[in-house]
């Protein structure tokens, strides 16, 4: 019998690497998304593998994988906590908006 590859392996990998970089441009929330979408394939492929062992060959992409999306949601938590306490050390989120404000006035950008 021809072993397969797992069908959600490299998907899983690739949204693990991307919410490394989510991370650091949506406060955390991108990265907490797509590294629990990863995992989410990644139990999918486990419950896969655990059925049948020997018909797929991939199973240690999916092992790397389902570590990077942890590593990439533990990031996520750590930016979207950072934030929070920043937000709450500024005043709260209007002191947060109006800090925001002066910041773009100061760049020459108008917002309302």
């Amino acid at each position: 019998m021809e072993q397969q590859k797992l069908p959600n392996a490299t998907t899983s990998i690739v949204l693990g690497s991307i919410s490394f970089i989510c991370c650091c441009f949506s406060a955390g929330i991108g990265g907490i998304i797509l590294s629990g979408i990863a995992l989410f394939l990644t139990k999918k492929d486990e419950s896969l593998y655990a059925q049948q062992p020997d018909l797929y060959s991939n199973f240690s992409q999916v092992k790397t994988a389902k570590i990077i999306a942890i590593i990439g949601l533990v990031i996520a938590v750590l930016t979207l906590l950072y934030t929070i306490y920043n937000i709450y050390s500024i005043g709260g989120w209007e002191a947060y908006m109006e800090q925001t404000k002066d910041i773009y006035r100061q760049m020459g950008i108008e917002i309302e």
